[in-house]
Formats: structure tokens, sequence, C-alpha cells
């Protein structure tokens, strides 16, 4: 092991603690001290399963971190000289892990990397189901909440039902059948599921139905297609699509000529084309398709998911609709209550197991607190509400 270690060098390299050592400020020392580091790990590894080595070496759970960091960080050759050059692995030249499988933390091989709405963390995710229960209007005649600017009181408290925790880079949408199957074990199943757009598509509009009779009550995203992007031309939802005839009718009353069920990246759909004996003298070709083919072509999901698409993006456009989604703004006073409360951003053990844990103890926690909120009476109270605001409300009641 002796012969494999450099110690001068790495008494210099590693002598400093974590907490107070300090990268280099020029980019050429860091590229620098990255490669020896680099090299040396490779040093050690090849220490470790070298014969006369110790067996139960290479079973350290060290070891086989170090194994899969260098792996993905760094690329290794040895020509036949026996010169070994190492270099840091570039995406594009050398590839990289997928994001589930990379390690972002040697302390902690379960956290992932992820990014949302522009924020990057590294760790886990969160998914809490509650009750949502709109609260009772002021009696008639009462104008006691009125006149403490204070919300009224919900007719029984609403208390979250289930967690489920992953890893960063688990996407939304991929949790919701385990969420549901996790609430029908229990006896849980709503009957209308409020969730945010993350977690929609219009395969789950159709197969929550189907499996578990909930209906899902979530905004869909907009269609991003040219069309509909710019508000001008004809977007799918224009065309009047007759699934018995296997045929397609444009806004202007021309016909497909094909019909083509295929597969896209895995998903079944069907391509619908135009004639360019149509589309060619159409007027309002130009708003419809700039192909260079001068023919429209369309993408289509099955009939079900197709329809099921189209009707939730027509509803929520109305004010009923906007109204009863309001409904789902209770979460995210959880969410802030949660953090604020309890810390749950920030993971306090390693491992997803434990962290898991931790977010089912904080979510207990929650509903102890709005337990005993609700059995003496109190109202909710506001998200986001200042100090001072606060000594307003309490002197006004």
């Amino acid at each position: 092991m002796e012969q494999a270690i450099d110690v001068p060098s790495w008494s210099r390299r590693y002598s400093d603690r974590i907490p107070g050592w300090h990268a280099p400020t020029s980019k050429a020392k860091r590229n620098r001290l990255a490669l020896d580091f680099g090299r040396d790990g490779f040093a050690l590894l090849t220490a470790v399963y070298a014969p006369q080595s110790p067996p139960w070496l290479r079973e350290l759970p060290a070891v086989q971190v170090l194994r899969r960091v260098l792996v993905q960080i760094y690329t290794r050759t040895v020509s036949g000289s026996g010169r070994e050059a190492v270099k840091r692995r570039e995406a594009e030249a050398d590839g990289l892990p997928p994001g589930q499988q990379r390690l972002t933390s040697p302390y902690d091989t379960d956290a992932r990397r992820s990014v949302k709405g522009g924020l990057l963390w590294n760790g886990f995710k969160i998914h809490i189901s509650e009750t949502c229960q709109a609260p009772e209007s002021a009696a008639p005649g009462n104008n006691a909440d009125a006149r403490s600017g204070r919300p009224p009181r919900s007719p029984w408290p609403n208390l979250v039902t289930n967690v489920i925790t992953t890893d960063a880079t688990v996407h939304d949408s991929a949790m919701l059948d385990p969420i549901h199957q996790a609430l029908q074990r229990r006896g849980l199943l709503p009957g209308e599921h409020y969730l945010d757009s993350g977690y929609a598509s219009a395969e789950l509009i159709v197969g929550s139905l189907k499996k578990f009779g909930v209906a899902l009550i979530t905004p869909m995203l907009r269609d991003l297609s040219r069309q509909a992007r710019a508000n001008e031309g004809f977007a799918t939802h224009d065309f009047r699509i007759d699934w018995q005839m296997q045929q397609a009718v444009c806004p202007t009353g021309q016909t497909s000529t094909t019909w083509s069920p295929c597969h896209q990246a895995g998903v079944a759909t069907t391509v619908v084309t135009f004639s360019t004996r149509d589309c060619g003298p159409c007027p309002q070709r130009p708003q419809c398709t700039t192909s260079q083919l001068g023919r429209r072509q369309l993408t289509l999901q099955p009939q079900e998911m197709h329809e099921a698409l189209r009707d939730a993006r027509a509803r929520q456009k109305t004010e009923e609709w906007k109204h009863d989604y309001a409904l789902r703004a209770g979460v995210e006073g959880t969410m802030h209550q949660a953090t604020a409360v309890t810390g749950i951003r920030r993971a306090r053990y390693h491992g997803l197991r434990k962290t898991h844990l931790d977010h089912i103890y904080s979510a207990v926690a929650l509903n102890l607190i709005r337990l005993d909120t609700w059995w003496n009476g109190n109202p909710l109270d506001r998200t986001r509400t200042s100090h001072l605001a606060r000594l307003e409300l309490a002197l006004t009641a």
C-alpha cells in the first residue's frame, strides 16, 4: 500500500479538513487539482485490489462508493507501455450516467440532484396528500369573522393522509399511481384528486378514473404546437376527428388522406396527413403549416386520451373550474407550514428510508397541530402573514 501512495503530496492535498478547505481561485489550478484527485483515487483502488492486499478491503462500502464516483467523473486509459492517462469525463465525448444512477454525494448515496422551476437542489422529493374541505361561510348575521379579518372555521380539519419520499430525479407523474395505491390500501381514496400540472397527463386522467375511480382536477399543460403558442392558425383542437371513419377534417372542410397508427417514443399514436393537392392551393396554408412538403400533419393520441385532454383543456378555461380548483391552494399552505414548522426541506438523516421516516414524523406533527387548533376552535391562519399584520389582527379581535 505504501508503494502506491505518495505520502508527502497526499499530506499536502488532504491535510485540511473539508469544512475549512477552499478551492483554488485559478481555473487552471482547480482543473489540475481535480486531475490529482482522480489519479489519487485510481492509485488507491489499484492498491486495494492488488493481489497482496486483504480481500476484505474491497468489500468496504467506502471503497465501493469511491469506485462509482471515479467511474462517473473520470476516464482512465493505460497505454501499452503502462503509461496512465486520467482525465475528467466530458458529457458529450465520454457520456455520463443517467441522473437517477448518478451519485451526487459520497455521504448519502441515495441523494440525487434535480431542478424544478429554476430551483436546483440535491436530495429527495416529498409527495404530500391531504384532505381538502372548503371552510364554512360565516353564519348569516354573524359578522365576527368579517370584523376580525380571520378566515372562517373549517367543518373539520384538513389532515395529511399520505406521504411518499423519492429521490429528486423521479418525475411527479410517475408517482400518481403509487399515491393512489397507498390511499386505496387504507381506504382513503378521494372521489376527486386536486393536483398541480406536474402530475397531469391525458393517460393519467383516463387511467386514474378506470383503475381507482378517481377524477383528477388538474390544469393540463397547454398545447405546445406552433399554432397554439402563437394563438393563430389552426391547432389540433380545431380539427374534427372522425374516429370511426379514421379521418380528420380541417376547419376549411378538407379531409385527411392517410391514417397511420404507430408508436413514438414507446407511446401509441396516430399520424394523420392531408394531401398536398388540398393544402397547396389553400389560402389558409401559411397559418396552418410551414412544412416544406406543403401539407398539414397531425399526431393524435388514442381516442380516449385525445378526448380527455381536449375536454380538460376546455373545462379549465371556465370560471366554474377555476373557482373549484382554488380549493387546492390549501396544499401550498401545508408545504409552507411543513417547511416553517418542521424544516421538511432539509434532510436530517442520510438515506432514503430514514428521510422518509422523518417526513412521516413531520406529517404526524402537522396533523397534531391541526387537530389541536380545530378542537380549540381556532380558525385557519393565513399564510405569509407578517408579524405586524398578526398584531393588528389580534388587537382587532
